[in-house]
């Protein structure tokens, strides 16, 4: 009776608690928050000065008292204090949007989480969310979260590939009658693809790149294969020289950064080729005829979709907004009690 009273007076939610950034959707509304995964805290006092977006231009730039963290790291919480605050604001700027009746802050959540967690990350990121504010918190994997926010048929007889590659992890499954079949989860994703980057302008031009700068670079001109107008692209790196210690330039081409890029890359097509040789007989005709799709900001990468297409043999189709998948999976399941049983987390 008293749960049901809290969900008169307060907003369901499903979050996409990502490595990098943080997507929130309110039933009944949509996706309304798009923020990085960043907290600035006084480190004196505890104080949160700052989240998501304002918090991520802080990164690399504060000051000894101040620090801005990500709380999460390879898809799981690295910083239980940050994550709850991070989490508890979300919940209150909810809350606290215009609405007919005055909303209590103790909301139904749904969570989306990487396969491979352990229990006691499991039970990190439950506990995170109560002490937020939740009066109850389910979890559902993240590649099945996606494929239903894709809107591929789940529950179905027959077999589904979804790969979802966010900033921490990199999520592979094949889905049948609304259970993972196969399941695999590669802590290298986009978070990775930076660091190599940052590695790539270390060893080759002595060069030290934060970790942001990499990021700008991977967007303007990374890719898996090669792609049109990529002669007339050209970025420069600037950071600090190792050597010298002063502030250095180094202009870069697509093929550099691909060439930095492509071992990450290839883990991750490997671990496709395996969920595919591990998945039943059965079910993979199904996959011949309804392909592999992408979900995930990393699925964005230029020619990624090409290139696994092209060393699988298996037709490859990026989601209609690739990254929103997991977030809208979260927030279906809060309108279909019977699948949110079947897919959530024991």
């Amino acid at each position: 009776m008293i749960d049901k009273l809290l969900g008169l007076f307060s907003h369901d939610i499903g979050i996409d608690l990502g490595t990098a950034n943080t997507l929130v959707y309110v039933k009944g509304r949509g996706i309304l928050i798009r923020e990085p995964s960043v907290v600035t805290i006084h480190k004196k006092t505890k104080e949160v000065l700052a989240v998501g977006s304002e918090a991520k231009r802080m990164l690399g730039k504060t000051p000894s008292t101040i620090e801005a963290i990500r709380p999460l790291r390879d898809g799981v919480i690295s910083d239980f204090y940050v994550a709850q605050k991070m989490i508890e604001y979300f919940i209150k700027m909810v809350h606290e949007l215009p609405s007919r009746f005055p909303k209590i802050p103790r909301p139904r959540v749904v969570l989306g989480v990487p396969s491979g967690i352990t229990s006691v990350e499991r039970k990190a990121v439950i506990d995170a969310t109560r002490n937020a504010g939740a009066r109850l918190a389910y979890l559902i994997e993240e590649p099945m979260a996606a494929a239903i926010g894709a809107g591929l048929s789940v529950q179905e007889p027959r077999g589904t590939m979804i790969v979802d590659m966010g900033g921490g992890t990199s999520e592979i499954a094949v889905i049948s009658l609304g259970g993972m079949v196969i399941s695999k989860s590669l802590r290298i994703a986009g978070d990775e693809l930076d660091v190599a980057i940052v590695n790539y302008a270390k060893n080759k031009h002595n060069l030290l790149l934060g970790e942001r700068t990499a990021e700008e670079v991977k967007f303007a001109i990374g890719s898996a294969m090669p792609f049109d107008g990529e002669d007339q692209l050209e970025v420069y790196m600037r950071g600090r020289d190792l050597r010298s210690g002063l502030p250095k330039s180094i202009r870069v081409t697509a093929g550099d950064i691909r060439e930095a890029l492509e071992a990450s890359i290839s883990l991750i097509i490997d671990a496709v080729k395996d969920a595919i040789e591990e998945t039943p007989p059965e079910l993979v005709p199904d996959i011949l005829r309804t392909g592999i799709t992408l979900a995930g900001g990393t699925s964005q990468l230029r020619n990624f979709d090409k290139l696994l297409q092209k060393e699988t043999q298996v037709p490859v189709q990026v989601a209609k907004e690739p990254m929103t998948c997991v977030v809208r999976g979260c927030g279906m399941v809060l309108d279909d009690l019977d699948l949110l049983q079947r897919v959530k987390i024991a």
